[in-house]
């Protein structure tokens, strides 16, 4: 069976759309002429997902988000541990979902593992909803029949990567306020509020100051040229991301990145993390080791600690040891090999590798903490600074004029 999807009009002439499951499309139809129904069209949920790849189809295809991932995990994890089918599990996540894409991907989905397919497989039809990091954890749990606890693994991560990302969107929340409130601010003096302070100035003929004639022509140029500085901000924004998309480019960048003192810093922290906790899941798992290095290397976002990574997973399937293929990279912290290596030696390398995730996890938002608590008061004294400066373009003439009064 196959799952399809359908635009049809009911008996009152109103558009009805929804998705079943048949062998084929005329089956789908002649069941809605059954319910009185005219179909307008069926296409299968893949059809329509091929027909939309093209020319900038990576802009168009929606995945689905880590909240709407953690709760399908979670309740499939739930009604598997319940001793129900997969096909049985999945129909009830199914009845679920209120989302009409997400219950077309789901029916997609089950009507593969009806297919004879197993889960894992079933998912590769949606890799932008499912990346290669789950579909593998999910493989390795049905080949060992442990997929309900693998799944409530899969959940807790992705919930906890989901808390994460919650933690720094809240955190950056207030420091994007005050830059936009401290840009309109600006903006707003330069615009309006100079131009006539300045005028009086201007018309009385005295000499002015330096730093004044400065806001002066400041203030012209932003109120004459202000769409085309606009302008060339998005050029250069937009020219700067279609050059970091060749590959040589970008991994040039990285490599520069990781040089710098706090950014590069927290990029090695940041990517450490994601690795370590990938790493952890897929041993936890039953993924073997070098596989997982290759998994866990697509998670990282830096090109040059991914290309790290790779060196390392062949280096392990060649014999060498985690930790010091790890070490040789130079880009993971001390600490972290240090775990590494006692839970190689010990041969409890996958709780180590859970214990190395937490550490890292904790580091990372201990850094972003430090991090934005330095941004906020920078803010505050750099908008003092512009602000001051203002002020004392503005106060300078009047004290010239007094004094040539006197």
């Amino acid at each position: 069976m196959a799952a399809f999807e359908y635009v049809a009009l009911d008996q009152q002439g109103k558009q009805q759309r929804g998705t079943l499951e048949a062998d084929s499309g005329r089956q789908v139809r002649q069941l809605l002429r059954d319910k009185a129904w005219t179909p307008l069209s069926v296409n299968t949920v893949k059809e329509q997902r091929q027909k939309s790849a093209g020319f900038l189809s990576g802009l168009f295809q929606r995945g689905i988000s880590t909240i709407e991932l953690a709760s399908i995990t979670r309740q499939l994890a739930t009604l598997i541990h319940a001793a129900m089918p997969v096909e049985e599990a999945l129909q009830g996540v199914i009845a679920q979902q209120e989302k009409r894409r997400l219950k077309n991907m789901l029916i997609a989905i089950r009507s593969r593992v009806l297919e004879g397919f197993t889960l894992a497989q079933s998912l590769e039809a949606f890799p932008h909803a499912f990346p290669q990091m789950y579909r593998a954890t999910v493989a390795a749990g049905e080949h060992a029949g442990y997929l309900d606890k693998v799944l409530n693994r899969l959940a807790d991560y992705t919930e906890a990567r989901m808390q994460s990302a919650q933690k720094v969107q809240q955190a950056l929340l207030y420091p994007v306020i005050l830059i936009i409130a401290a840009l309109g601010i600006v903006s707003f003096l330069l615009g309006y509020v100079v131009p006539d302070v300045v005028k009086v100035f201007v018309d009385t003929g005295q000499d002015l100051p330096i730093i004044t004639l400065i806001l002066i022509a400041i203030s012209e140029g932003f109120q004459r040229w202000w769409p085309a500085i606009f302008a060339l901000i998005l050029i250069i924004t937009g020219g700067l991301r279609y050059i970091l998309q060749r590959p040589e480019i970008r991994f040039a960048w990285h490599q520069t990145l990781l040089k710098l003192p706090i950014a590069g810093r927290f990029s090695r922290t940041l990517n450490a993390a994601r690795f370590a906790s990938t790493l952890s899941i897929l041993t936890r798992s039953g993924v073997s080791l070098v596989e997982a290095l290759v998994i866990a290397g697509q998670v990282i976002s830096n090109d040059a600690i991914r290309k790290g990574v790779q060196d390392v997973a062949k280096r392990v399937s060649e014999g060498a040891s985690l930790h010091h293929s790890l070490a040789e990279t130079g880009y993971f912290p001390p600490l972290m090999l240090h775990m590494i290596a006692s839970g190689e030696s010990t041969g409890e390398l996958d709780s180590m590798l859970d214990k190395t995730a937490q550490n890292q996890q904790q580091e990372l938002d201990s850094r972003i903490s430090m991090i934005l608590g330095l941004f906020e008061p920078l803010m505050l004294v750099v908008m003092g600074g512009v602000v001051m400066v203002i002020v004392l373009a503005i106060l300078l003439p009047i004290l010239n004029m007094n004094q040539l009064l006197n």
